[in-house]
């Protein structure tokens, strides 16, 4: 994230896509790709092999992948600039756990390299079911790809999930770190490379005006929802091993908080964004069993209406067990034992078939002496709000009170709304695009390190626990198309507090 970065392509490199059948390689990871050659930050020098299991040539796989790309791309395809990218698509069939694949794409790395100029640099993107990637790891060792040697560099992208919980993830690490250098690893969430989020350093730490009030003086409480409008959508049997806490928090949420509440660092270095993330994580207050029963709330919707359009429940969703047990929604109030915000609750909450999609960080800050206005008919101060929102309409705003016009004192909210695309544009994109040109640079920054996974299933791993030991008696206990559980609204109201309204 420094100025060498301007004007700059990414490392000549051929990446490996494990899993390239799937949909994540169709849908994102190719026309993200595809976008960096449109704007340059593509090398020249690149290409493209994918490894699954069905039996596919190479032409197979060009053909396949020029038909898709008219459906999937974020912007209109120029026909000469894909002939182009496509010449350099390759394709390997074989079993991920069979080492014959291994000496297989060995020979074909060097034909590409041979052919694409790429220098011997790979990049290893495992878009597989987690269950390979000690497998692929493992033989990717063996079989000396690995390797880094004369200059050549290897770098692997994981996926989420990274573990299902605290001591799958530490093993996970452990296992991976007999192949790779933790600078050689880059743990991917796609939500870091949404520009809003990206914008959330340069937000606080480059404007003189907010960074004084970061704090637990001026920052009542902070709201984080990460809101999905739909619900499983035929993902019923990965979701029923995973559930919305571990889905969305223990990762997506957790960096959205490290983000927004972090001590500045010294540089945006990697390593100097990744120490702040981490201490933040760790000044998170473990939750005991007692607390668990009282500062987290788990749903599941059940048949309901969203937007228009009816819902069916989730019990009923295909490979969902008819008495599931899986939580679609969670709520949580954190508290963080440090400096800056002692005292400040974090209410997360995210879920699925829920009346819009919609992620935003809130944050409401403290209200000011009521002494003023005891002889007005103002009842109530308007609460300070800043708002910013991660998607879909990419911006932030802030809601103050002011007089509403008249010859009485009457206060009103106001809102002062800005929106990246009324200032700067739109850029279509998959959300991949930054990501995989920090990977091709060696900027790992927007990437989690090891000891950042840990902490945060740290954290989640105590209420995964709890909820195990006792099964909820009242699923489903939301309708589709509600803000979740009245729990939920509980959580707050016991502090005096409320959910930030967010209009569908």
């Amino acid at each position: 994230m420094t100025d060498e970065r301007l004007d700059r392509r990414g490392d000549p490199c051929v990446m490996v896509i494990f899993g390239a059948a799937g949909d994540l390689t169709k849908r994102k990871l190719i026309p993200a790709l595809y976008n960096l050659a449109q704007s340059n930050l593509l090398p020249k020098e690149f290409a493209v092999v994918g490894v699954a299991p069905a039996p596919k040539s190479s032409d197979d796989f060009r053909q396949k992948m020029s038909r898709e790309i008219h459906e999937f791309a974020t912007t209109s395809v120029d026909t000469h600039l894909w002939d182009s990218f496509g010449k350099r698509l390759y394709y390997l069939s074989g079993d991920f756990q069979d080492p014959s694949t291994y000496e297989q794409l060995q020979d074909l790395l060097a034909t590409v390299d041979q052919e694409c100029g790429t220098r011997g640099n790979y990049l290893y993107y495992l878009a597989t079911a987690p269950n390979f990637f000690n497998d692929i790891m493992w033989q990717l060792g063996t079989a000396g790809l690995a390797r880094e040697e004369e200059g050549t560099w290897r770098r692997v992208i994981i996926e989420k999930p990274f573990g299902h919980d605290f001591d799958s993830a530490r093993a996970l690490n452990k296992n991976i770190s007999t192949v790779l250098k933790e600078s050689q690893i880059y743990r991917i969430d796609h939500y870091l490379g949404k520009e809003t989020v990206q914008n959330i350093l340069v937000f606080r730490f480059g404007n003189g005006l907010f960074e004084p009030v970061w704090n637990r003086r001026y920052i009542d409480h902070v709201q984080i929802t990460v809101a999905e409008s739909v619900g499983v959508e035929g993902r019923g049997g990965y979701y029923e091993g995973a559930g919305a806490l571990r889905d969305m928090v223990q990762n997506h949420m957790f960096q959205l908080l490290a983000l927004m509440a972090m001590e500045p660092p010294l540089s945006f270095e990697a390593d100097a964004v990744r120490d702040e993330k981490s201490k933040l994580l760790r000044a998170i207050q473990p939750l005991s069993p007692e607390e668990v029963l009282t500062q987290t709330v788990r749903g599941q919707y059940g048949a309901g209406t969203v937007k228009g359009l009816s819902v069916p429940a989730y019990r009923v969703e295909p490979r969902v067990a008819p008495d599931s047990g899986t939580e679609t929604f969670v709520a949580l109030k954190l508290m963080l034992d440090n400096w800056r915000w002692a005292g400040v609750p974090f209410y997360l909450r995210t879920g699925k078939a829920l009346p819009s999609r919609v992620t935003e960080i809130a944050i409401q800050f403290k209200h000011v002496p009521f002494l003023l206005f005891r002889q007005t008919p103002v009842e109530q101060l308007t609460p300070n709000f800043l708002v910013l929102r991660i998607q879909p309409n990419e911006g932030i705003s802030l809601q103050f009170g002011a007089k509403v016009p008249g010859p009485s004192v009457r206060m009103g909210a106001v809102k002062m709304d800005f929106e990246y695309a009324d200032y700067f544009g739109t850029q279509p994109s998959t959300g991949y695009e930054t990501l995989l040109y920090d990977c091709m640079i060696g900027d790992a920054t927007l990437f989690q390190r090891a000891d950042n996974v840990e902490l945060g299933w740290s954290v989640v791993t105590p209420i995964l626990d709890v909820w195990k030991a006792l099964p909820p008696r009242s699923f489903p206990n939301y309708a589709a198309g509600t803000w979740g559980p009245k729990e939920a609204l509980d959580l707050l109201e016991r502090d005096g507090r409320q959910w930030r309204r967010i209009d569908p």
